[in-house]
């Protein structure tokens, strides 16, 4: 995957740096594989803002993509690499030899013209998808199951990937993206290698309009507001309000554990931090 660098016509124009778009084979989505999607504004179906900052950007059609790969032993071909605007990777048009077709994350080294399957006999290829029990140990895998049947929930952002670094009693110990040790069940799927587009943590979006066309709405500092409107606006020159970082709400925001006991913890052999 390729990245550009603009000439510096404007000021933004000069650290802006966007992607070159070369691995993109087909310009426009399998029409019956998208939905419309209705903008939210960060607003639930009451009307309120449960999640700030929303609002605006480019209007986008939904993909619908198949994480749980179900159509086992059946070969399928890729025969396109599309931008999907809704997610952070790239996507594969499949066609199975039933002339269906699906989406799913393109992994990176995936091309136009592979042949990929999933299922207990698939070989230990890239694009494949198979139980953890039949992987073998520090393979870069993607795209994986929590719970059989429901589908990949784990690293399926442009450039995760996990490691297996263990097998026993039934579970698979997997590290995860964020560090995170988790036990898995064996029978659970994953794709073979790594998602696609590693070099998207490097783009600078240069100005503040791409992150509108992105749906992102400035972000107001604290510290910036008045008393009336922050717990921690307001004082002379630049203060931070003389109290532990805290919500509009007054919630401590850095080092209060927000996890309440969950039936998942008893599969986290290792936290992230």
């Amino acid at each position: 995957m390729g990245m550009k660098k603009h000439k510096p016509t404007t000021p933004s124009r000069r650290w802006e740096t966007g992607y070159s778009f070369e691995e993109i084979t087909k310009d426009s989505p399998e029409k019956r594989l998208t939905v419309s999607l209705k903008k939210t504004g960060g607003r639930n179906i009451y009307g309120r803002i449960t999640s700030r900052h929303r609002g605006g950007g480019h209007k986008r059609k939904w993909r619908i993509i198949d994480f749980k790969r179900a159509k086992h032993d059946i070969p399928a071909k890729v025969i396109a690499i599309e931008y999907d605007p809704n997610r952070t990777a790239r996507i594969a048009l499949l066609e199975y030899q039933d002339t269906e077709r699906r989406y799913i994350i393109c992994p990176d080294g995936l091309k136009v013209g592979d042949e990929i399957v999933s299922g207990e006999n698939a070989e230990i290829k890239v694009g494949n998808a198979l139980p953890l029990e039949k992987i073998p140990l520090g393979i870069p895998i993607f795209n994986i199951e929590l719970q059989k049947g429901r589908g990949a929930k784990v690293a399926r952002s442009a450039g995760n990937l996990a490691v297996i670094v263990a097998k026993e009693k039934g579970f698979a110990h997997v590290k995860m993206p964020s560090s995170e040790v988790r036990l898995i069940k064996l029978d659970c799927l994953a794709c073979i290698g790594q998602v696609g587009n590693t070099e998207h943590d490097t783009i600078l979006l240069g100005k503040a309009g791409r992150s509108r066309h992105l749906g992102i709405r400035p972000y107001v500092r604290g510290v910036a507001k008045n008393p009336v409107d922050h717990p921690m606006g307001g004082g002379e020159g630049k203060s931070s309000g003389g109290r532990h970082p805290s919500t509009p709400w007054g919630k401590i925001t850095k080092g209060l554990k927000t996890r309440k006991r969950k039936a998942s913890d008893k599969y986290i052999l290792k936290r992230r931090k």
